[in-house]
C-alpha cells in the first residue's frame, strides 16, 4: 500500500477528514428509523407490510436527493452545499422531534430522513476533488468508509431511545450534526478540481450507457443490500430472536461495522487483483450467505456469523466497484460516481418491503433473504457477460487498471468509450 502520507500530501487532508465526518453523521441519521424500528413499531403497533414501508421510505427518499444535492453543489460548491444540507437534517430533526405523532407523520419523517442519505456523491467528491488521478480511489474509499455511522446509530440510538424515549433521538441528532457542520466550515476547503463541476448532460450521461446501468445495478446489490440490511436488522433480531431493542442494535452494529470497515480493503484488493474478480466473488457470497441465513432463522448465533460474512462481502463489493468507476469513466469519476450512487441506492428499499412482505403473506422472513440472493446471483451473471468488452476496451483481465503501454494502444477505442455523453461505441 503507499505510503500514507504521501497520499496525504498530495491532497488536502483536513478536507478529507471533513467530508468523511459528513457522511459518518449523514449515515447516522439516515438510518435512525431503522435502528429505532423496534420501539416505533411497539408505539404504533405496525404490521410487517407497514415495518417495511416506513424502513425503505427514508432509503428511497435518499436516493432520489442525491441528484438535486449535487445540481446544487454545482452552483454554489461542494462545501456550500453539505452546509446547507445538514442544516436541513437539523430542521428535519426538530420535526420529528416535535410534529411525529401518527403513523403518517412517520412517513413523512421518513421523506425527511432521506436528506441525510442524499449526501453521498457530494462527500466524496468533495473528499477526493483535492487529490491526483492515482490517488483518487483511496479518498473515495476513506471518505465512503463513512458508512461506520450506520453502525454508530444502530449501537447508540436504541440505549438513549430506552432512556429518553424514541422521539428525543431526533433532538439530540438535531444537536450533534453540529459538530460536522463546524468542522466543515473551520477545515474543508472547496475543491478545485473541475470533474465535479459537469454540465447537466455530463452527469445523465452514464445512465445512456450499458454501463452505467449494470454498475448501478451491481451497487444496488451491495451497497443497497447493505444500508437495507442494515435498516431492517434491528427489527428482525427483535422480533425473529426475541432480543431485547438495544441487543438487537447491538447484534446489528457488528455487521454494519465490518461492511465499512472492510470497503477501503476492498478497494485495494481490487487494484491489485482485479475488481471483476473481486466483485464475483463477493457476488457468490452474499448470495450463499443470505440463502443460508433465511433458512437458519431458528439460530441466533448462525444467523450472527453469516450477517457478519456478508456485511463483509458487501463493504468489499462497494470498494470494488469504485476501483472500476475511475477506469470506465476517468475524466467523470465523481459525475459518473454519483449517479450510480444514486441509482444503487434504491436497490435499499427493496429489502426492507421484500422481507415485509414474505413475513406477512408467507409467515417467515426466508424468502425475502431468497430475493435478494436470487438478485445477486443475476448481477453476477450479468458483469461475467460485460467483462468480455470491458477487458477489450478500457480494463485488464479481471478489471484490474490497463498500463501506460495497453492504453496507449487502445487509446482510440478507449476514448470512445470514455467520453461523457457520447454512449458506448460497439
Amino acid at each position: 500500500m503507499i505510503n500514507f502520507r504521501i497520499f496525504l500530501a498530495a491532497g488536502h487532508g483536513p478536507t478529507l477528514f471533513a467530508a468523511f465526518l459528513y457522511f459518518s453523521f449523514s449515515c447516522c441519521i439516515w438510518v435512525l428509523n431503522g435502528a429505532m424500528a423496534p420501539f416505533i413499531s411497539e408505539t404504533f403497533q405496525l404490521t410487517p407490510a407497514q415495518k417495511g414501508l416506513m424502513l425503505s421510505i427514508p432509503i428511497f427518499a435518499g436516493a432520489f436527493m442525491r441528484f438535486p444535492l449535487g445540481l446544487l453543489a454545482q452552483y454554489i460548491g461542494r462545501k456550500r452545499a453539505t452546509l446547507v444540507e445538514m442544516g436541513l437534517i437539523a430542521v428535519a430533526m426538530l420535526f420529528g422531534f416535535f410534529a411525529v405523532k401518527t403513523f403518517n407523520d412517520l412517513l413523512a419523517m421518513g421523506v425527511l430522513l432521506g436528506i441525510a442519505g442524499a449526501s453521498f456523491g457530494v462527500a466524496l467528491s468533495l473528499g477526493s476533488g483535492w487529490f491526483p488521478p492515482q490517488h483518487k480511489g483511496l479518498a473515495m474509499g476513506l471518505v465512503g468508509a463513512g458508512n461506520v455511522g450506520t453502525a454508530v446509530s444502530v449501537l447508540v440510538a436504541p440505549p438513549l431511545a430506552m432512556w429518553l424515549g424514541w422521539q428525543a433521538v431526533y433532538g439530540v441528532a438535531a444537536v450533534a450534526i453540529m459538530v460536522p457542520m463546524l468542522v466543515m466550515v473551520v477545515f474543508a476547503k472547496e475543491p478545485p478540481d473541475v470533474d465535479a463541476h459537469a454540465t447537466l448532460r455530463e452527469h445523465m450521461a452514464c445512465l445512456f450507457e450499458k454501463d452505467g446501468w449494470v454498475f448501478s445495478l451491481i451497487y444496488g446489490v451491495t451497497f443497497g443490500g447493505f444500508i437495507g440490511l442494515t435498516t431492517f436488522l434491528p427489527s428482525y433480531y427483535y422480533d425473529q430472536f426475541g432480543v431485547s431493542k438495544v441487543q438487537a442494535g447491538q447484534l446489528t452494529m457488528l455487521a454494519a461495522f465490518m461492511a465499512a470497515a472492510v470497503r477501503v480493503a476492498g478497494g485495494w484488493i481490487s487494484d491489485r487483483w482485479g475488481g471483476v474478480n473481486t466483485l464475483t466473488w463477493v457476488l457468490m457470497l452474499v448470495a450463499v450467505c443470505l440463502t443460508l441465513i433465511g433458512f437458519s432463522s431458528g439460530s441466533l448465533l448462525v444467523t450472527t456469523l453469516l450477517m457478519i460474512v456478508c456485511f463483509a462481502a458487501l463493504g468489499a463489493g462497494n470498494g470494488a466497484l469504485f476501483q472500476l468507476v475511475p477506469l470506465r469513466w476517468p475524466t467523470t469519476t465523481a459525475v459518473a460516481g454519483s449517479m450510480i450512487g444514486e441509482v444503487g441506492a434504491l436497490g435499499g428499499g427493496i429489502v426492507p418491503n421484500a422481507m415485509g412482505f414474505s413475513k406477512q403473506h408467507f409467515g417467515t422472513y426466508a424468502w425475502g433473504f431468497v430475493l435478494f440472493a436470487v438478485l445477486a446471483v443475476l448481477m453476477l451473471g450479468v458483469m461475467r457477460y460485460m467483462q468480455i468488452r470491458w477487458t477489450r476496451t478500457w480494463a485488464e483481465k479481471g478489471g484490474r487498471a490497463r498500463s501506460a503501454g495497453v492504453q496507449g494502444a487502445g487509446s482510440v477505442s478507449h476514448s470512445r468509450a470514455v467520453r461523457p455523453g457520447l454512449g458506448t461505441k460497439r
